[in-house]
């Protein structure tokens, strides 16, 4: 459930036992397909949607309901864990197990860095000095289950009365702080995480485009311009936004109260589905430039230019289109 682009069948309520631990990926090309089976020695055997029918031997002239509801999820552009609570519930689609819908302890602690960004605020409100000991939000919610309960429980009524909530409030606080605060940390690392891959991607469009053969090409000379404006203008977009999320965040703290922080929560997942879209199409098309291409000298300007032509130009509307969808929301 790390993944922005695969989603395990396992999780939702699918009847067919076949394809029960099948999973729903997003493929180089941005298209929804159903994963059968994935090793690094067969490599991937992926099926379409609509061959289910035939594959799992459903009674022909009938809508099966794992049909139903494999086609409704694959028209969502992001199979990333916040993306789909909200995509879920709009579309009625219940999980098996609530908890399979969060990001692993792994990915969780190796994100400690970025959410200490938004702990750190916190505790220093609530602890002083004393908060400067919290390294993670596990630290923090460690904090209120102190053994020595007389001072937990003085914790919880001064961050009460700080936040201007009542006592039992403070635990649903925390957690929809920590993972209101964990969406915006794993959307940063992802973005992060592909820089290297965007520079070395907008890299290689140089020679192509200084090739003497392949610069008389118009339409790839197209290509690579639409390729290369559509990762900036993505890129610069979604860092726009997760910066201005940050700063509202910081602002948050001078008036802090639920309100204040239930209409920043409600911001921030006003733009959890276009984030993930944009963030789950640049993160394909960088998984595949990278297998391609796995060093600097791999493949010369013209293997390069087939794959700009091929793979990565395909599907780039999508993420094209998702970069559209934040200026509809105003950012």
């Amino acid at each position: 459930m790390d993944s922005m682009f695969i989603l395990p069948l396992s999780i939702l309520p699918i009847e067919t036992k076949s394809i029960r631990t099948a999973k729903l990926i997003k493929n180089s090309q941005l298209k929804s397909s159903v994963e059968i089976f994935h090793d690094d020695q067969t490599g991937s055997g992926q099926v379409d949607v609509e061959s289910l029918p035939a594959i799992c031997g459903w009674p022909p002239g009938e809508l099966h309901k794992d049909l139903v509801i494999i086609r409704q999820l694959a028209l969502l552009p992001s199979y990333d864990v916040y993306s789909l609570r909200i995509s879920l519930r709009q579309l009625h689609i219940a999980v098996n197990d609530h908890a399979s819908l969060r990001l692993s302890p792994e990915k969780s602690e190796e994100l400690s860095e970025y959410m200490i960004l938004f702990t750190r605020p916190l505790t220093q409100i609530i602890y002083g000095e004393e908060g400067g000991d919290v390294k993670t939000y596990d630290d923090l919610i460690r904090m209120f289950r102190d053994p020595d309960v007389a001072k937990a429980r003085e914790r919880l009524i001064n961050m009460a009365k700080t936040l201007s909530i009542d006592v039992m409030d403070v635990p649903i606080f925390l957690e929809n702080y920590g993972d209101t605060f964990m969406a915006l940390s794993y959307f940063r690392y992802c973005l992060e995480r592909l820089e290297p891959y965007f520079s070395a991607c907008l890299e290689s469009l140089g020679p192509i485009r200084r090739h003497f053969q392949l610069r008389q090409n118009g339409n790839l000379m197209k290509t690579c311009d639409l390729i290369e404006e559509v990762i900036n203008a993505v890129t610069a977009k979604i860092t726009g936004t997760l910066e201005s999320f940050e700063k509202r965040t910081h602002q948050m703290w001078s008036n802090i109260n639920q309100e204040e922080f239930r209409a920043v929560k409600a911001m921030v997942e006003r733009h959890h589905v276009t984030i993930g879209a944009a963030l789950c199409g640049l993160t394909v098309k960088m998984n595949a430039f990278a297998h391609a291409f796995p060093h600097s000298g791999a493949g010369g300007p013209i293997k390069r230019a087939d794959f700009m032509m091929s793979d990565m130009i395909q599907g780039i509307e999508i993420i094209r289109d998702a970069e559209k969808h934040y200026a509809n929301d105003g950012g």
